[in-house]
């Protein structure tokens, strides 16, 4: 199912805003587009000094922009041919790219993170609840601060990334039940795995400390959304709106690594259907997309009758595409 088709079901059962999913409204919540102010801009300075005791100053200077910050084998690299045959500068490139994806991803996550955070807030139901939203969007704007100078273009203020773009039509969505049940239980639970995974296997010392330092903060986030959709039981159409935002979502992880693919054929110039079929072979697409598709599945525990589990698996979104299907 594409973006579109999504935003205009989930907009027909009145779970987001009447505008165009073009339109800037997108960003109202996750607010992509918003700049930066230069360093020497006061607002900047104060809010130095309120991240200080948070942040410190050794994670604010990255060995190196232009570094690869995960090596090869992270990316399934070390088994594609093309990647192997590539010149020494090449290789390089191509590392380099699919590392700033990751750190961009992890940008707009965050950024959308601090708006869901304050929505949240506005939301909550309890004292309890507004206090630990309020908590969690100083998480998110910390972690924000710290991704931020890790990344090569260091003021990022849009993205044309699918799942960034799915990320922000769901926050903007009004119905609590499946905000908290895809952002906090689904994808914080995802992300806590894959936050993990990038502090293991990153080769630099300070932005793996980053990356183990954000699990606790992720952990509190995902077990408030998993006791949240405990006491509060799913209706018909939040139900529906879930298994929708889902079904987009798994089939993300369903066409495997993507951004591996585009990463290459930026540096080595178009790719032909036949060579992108064997690059996902080589990269082992249906095990690399099986084995995440199956996390995924085990988050849902929180759809104690399994209907949403039910009827994503009548979809076939759990079952990872093979190599010919993977080309966009």
């Amino acid at each position: 199912m594409t973006l579109g088709k999504t935003w205009a079901r989930l907009r027909h059962n009145g779970m987001v805003a009447t505008e165009s999913p073009m339109s800037q409204s997108l960003f109202t919540t996750a607010r992509f587009d918003l700049p930066h102010v230069t360093e020497g801009d006061k607002l900047h300075r104060l809010l130095s000094a309120a991240l200080k005791s948070k942040v410190s100053n050794s994670s604010q200077i990255p060995q190196s922009l232009t570094s690869a910050y995960w090596n090869s084998s992270y990316f399934g690299l070390d088994q594609v041919k093309i990647f192997q045959d590539s010149t020494g500068e090449e290789q390089q490139q191509i590392l380099h790219l699919c590392s700033n994806a990751l750190l961009e991803e992890a940008y707009f996550v965050e950024k959308a993170g601090v708006g869901y955070m304050a929505k949240m807030v506005m939301l909550a139901e309890t004292t309890e609840e507004l206090m630990l939203y309020g908590l969690f969007a100083a998480d998110e704007a910390t972690h924000l601060a710290q991704i931020r100078p890790f990344l090569a273009d260091r003021d990022p203020v849009a993205t044309s990334d699918r799942f960034l773009e799915l990320l922000a039509e769901i926050v903007e969505m009004e119905d609590k039940s499946v905000l908290v049940f895809v952002i906090q239980v689904v994808l914080e639970g995802w992300g806590l795995s894959h936050y993990r995974h990038l502090a293991n296997d990153c080769c630099d010392r300070e932005l793996t400390q980053m990356f183990r330092g954000f699990l606790d903060a992720e952990a509190r986030h995902h077990s408030t959304g998993v006791t949240l959709c405990d006491r509060h039981p799913i209706t018909p159409q939040s139900q529906s709106a879930i298994v929708e935002a889902l079904t987009s979502f798994l089939q993300m992880v369903q066409v495997g690594p993507q951004r591996v693919v585009q990463a290459i054929a930026q540096v080595k110039g178009d790719l032909s259907r036949p060579q992108q079929i064997k690059i996902f072979q080589e990269l082992d697409t249906e095990t690399h997309s099986g084995t995440r598709l199956q996390l995924l599945r085990s988050l849902l525990r929180s759809d104690p009758t399994h209907s949403i589990i039910n009827h994503l698996e009548e979809k076939g979104s759990f079952t990872p595409y093979p190599p010919e299907q993977c080309i966009l």
